[in-house]
């Protein structure tokens, strides 16, 4: 069985993604050469999915797999970015923030 991609999480993700890496919407606009950023701030807010091509350039960008970017149901986001990060100490922040995430 095929397992749908949240859309609000992976929004989410993107952006927090993102903003650990440093990068803010107008970077993220002129490196996707997007004449708005309308369509970024739909990803963030789970309106909308990037498209292949963009999902493709943002894992470049963030030196990550395509599949590392998008959040499928019932997947928690805070355990992925931990997996996903070489920074001991950002490691060690995540989690804790997946302790609490998980004790609330």
């Amino acid at each position: 069985m095929i397992q749908p991609i949240d859309q609000v999480k992976t929004g989410k993700k993107l952006k927090m993604m993102l903003k650990v890496a440093g990068y803010d919407v107008k970077y993220i606009q002129e490196y996707l050469h997007l004449s708005c950023p309308q369509s970024i701030y739909r990803w963030f807010k789970g309106k909308v999915l990037p498209s292949v091509e963009h999902l493709c350039a943002l894992s470049k960008l963030l030196n990550v797999h395509m599949e590392d970017l998008l959040v499928m149901q019932g997947e928690n986001i805070v355990y992925n970015m931990v997996e996903l990060s070489d920074n001991p100490t950002t490691k060690r922040l995540l989690a804790y923030a997946k302790h609490f995430q998980n004790a609330a």
